[in-house]
């Protein structure tokens, strides 16, 4: 338990987001009051142990507003006129000018800081929750002109304790960063996977793990993310217009046989991924995959990682894929470019087939 944050903490909204916190904050010894709209919500989070139902008459320290977008705004002004006079107010939505706007007038202005957890899933709800769902991942602490100091330490004591590493920018930013980083990369990966849609099924047995990686946060709930993207849309608007304009660059390549082109369009991309932050925000590693097939059967996953760690070779990244034409994975291991053949050399020693 902190000095900083010596508890209670109020969640209110008890999904997946809401019921991680809790979690985290119970795992550090400090009392949690949870609160939703949802009856089986709040009886499901008080079942995992996150905390207990919010009674009459209790006060928190810290309220942490983890309630769909179209409602944050409300449901953060409710949370400071209920507030006693030393509570501090955070929100964890994906969007934080618009629920400023919306309280900007809130005679308790000064106590309410915006944040957001960069982490999540497909998944939702308190059953996906977990205490560890935050750590080692960014979440954004975004300070409005007028925060007092002492909520800002307060806030950013919850990101401590969550395991998170705090990232502090204006809402504004926030806004332009999470809109490149999460919303449009989310729309586009919806967009492709639209084209899946009623297929024909000889084409889909075609699919590799390629589709997958790009298509997998299209498994979103819809109206969720209609919410998200749909509260950031200025940010959000002008991005697509870029990738309107590069699209149409793409198409005339494309239509034109115009290779240098498109070649270049590629390399761009190219330089995107490489921008991407590596391990713990450092720089981008050059890494190689080892492929390897897997029986897939229980246990042969268990022996494999087991293996990979008797040779001393990290695991940079990992993804499996399924073979349609035989009883088998392939799990593709991504390690320091410079160990690839020692792992490749151990593996083989210990009977698995591999290849880069």
């Amino acid at each position: 338990m902190s000095d900083l944050l010596p508890g209670p903490v109020e969640v209110v909204g008890a999904g997946l987001i809401g019921t991680s916190i809790a979690l985290a904050c119970r795992r550090a010894g400090i009392d949690v009051l949870l609160s939703d709209t949802s009856p089986e919500h709040l009886r499901t989070a008080s079942g995992l142990g996150a905390g207990h139902p919010k009674l009459p008459g209790d006060v928190a320290a810290l309220v942490v507003v983890a309630v769909p977008p179209d409602h944050l705004g409300e449901a953060i002004e409710a949370a400071l006129d209920a507030a006693g006079e030393d509570t501090v107010v955070t929100d964890v939505g994906s969007v934080k000018a618009a629920p400023l706007a919306a309280v900007a007038g809130h005679r308790a202005l000064s106590r309410y800081v915006g944040s957001h957890p960069m982490a999540g899933s497909e998944r939702s709800g308190p059953l996906a929750a977990s205490a560890d769902l935050f750590s080692g991942r960014p979440w954004a602490i975004t300070a409005h002109a007028g925060a007092a100091a002492t909520a800002v330490r307060r806030v950013a004591t919850l990101v401590e304790i969550c395991g998170a590493v705090p990232v502090m920018l204006t809402p504004a930013e926030h806004d332009k960063a999470v809109a490149r980083t999460s919303h449009v990369p989310h729309l586009l990966a919806s967009l492709v996977a639209g084209t899946l849609a009623g297929a024909a099924p000889e084409h889909l047995a075609l699919t590799g793990q390629g589709v997958r990686d790009v298509t997998r946060v299209a498994g979103g709930d819809p109206a969720l993310y209609s919410q998200i993207i749909g509260g950031n849309s200025e940010a959000v608007a002008v991005l697509l217009r870029e990738v309107r304009d590069r699209l149409d660059l793409a198409l005339d390549a494309v239509a034109d046989g115009d290779r240098a082109g498109l070649e270049s369009l590629l390399a761009h991309g190219l330089a995107g991924t490489r921008a991407i932050p590596g391990k713990h925000g450092g720089p981008m590693q050059a890494v190689a995959a080892v492929h390897v097939a897997v029986p897939d059967h229980p246990g042969e996953l268990a022996r494999l990682f087991a293996d990979v760690g008797a040779s001393g070779v990290n695991i940079e990244d990992v993804r499996i894929d399924h073979d349609p034409g035989r009883p088998v994975g392939l799990v593709e291991l991504d390690v320091a470019e410079s160990r690839a053949e020692e792992l490749l050399a151990a593996l083989e020693s210990r009977g698995w087939v591999t290849h880069r």
